[in-house]
């Protein structure tokens, strides 16, 4: 396979997604960041609308696939902007959230922000251990990341061997 030469485009992550580069504390991007693609998608529907409005008829250049493209970009621009929650709880707010409930000193804890519900609300999963070595506990407790209150939790005794 050829090498692809410096002219080529290539794709990457943007900046602010890329934390292979980066050293310190990463903070995950707000998702309210879906607002700006919800809007361009309703100008276009609108700029599309009155293309339909001004061109009626069957014509060549402006058709009905406009009026249809229009109603599906104002619908795909509206669920965007109403799941563009405000990401109002970092992880670091999450983890300390979680090791207040789970009712054990915490050790090594680890955070993963995921997705609820038709909206995608957005929820920090934290896995922790208990800070015995080796982990007599371990507990998951999930965090809403809009408000901050925890949603459930699952503790155990660790039933990993570690011998």
């Amino acid at each position: 396979m050829a090498e692809p030469s410096d002219d080529e485009h290539r794709d990457e992550l943007p900046a602010d997604l890329d934390v292979t580069a980066y050293v310190g504390m990463y903070t995950f991007p707000d998702i309210r960041r879906r607002r700006a693609p919800a809007y361009a998608y309703l100008i276009l529907a609108a700029l599309l609308g009155v293309l339909v409005a001004t061109h009626p008829g069957t014509g060549v250049l402006v058709n009905e696939g406009f009026l249809a493209a229009a109603i599906v970009l104002t619908v795909i621009g509206i669920y965007h902007l109403a799941a563009a929650w405000p990401l109002a709880v970092k992880d670091t707010d999450a983890l300390l959230a979680a090791a207040g409930k789970v009712g054990f000193p915490v050790g090594h804890a680890s955070a993963q922000l995921g997705w609820r519900g038709l909206r995608s609300r957005p929820t920090w999963r934290i896995l922790l251990y208990s800070s015995e070595d080796p982990p007599a506990s371990r507990g998951m407790v999930l965090v809403d990341a809009v408000d901050g209150h925890v949603l459930d939790q699952i503790v155990e005794d660790n039933p990993e061997d570690w011998s």
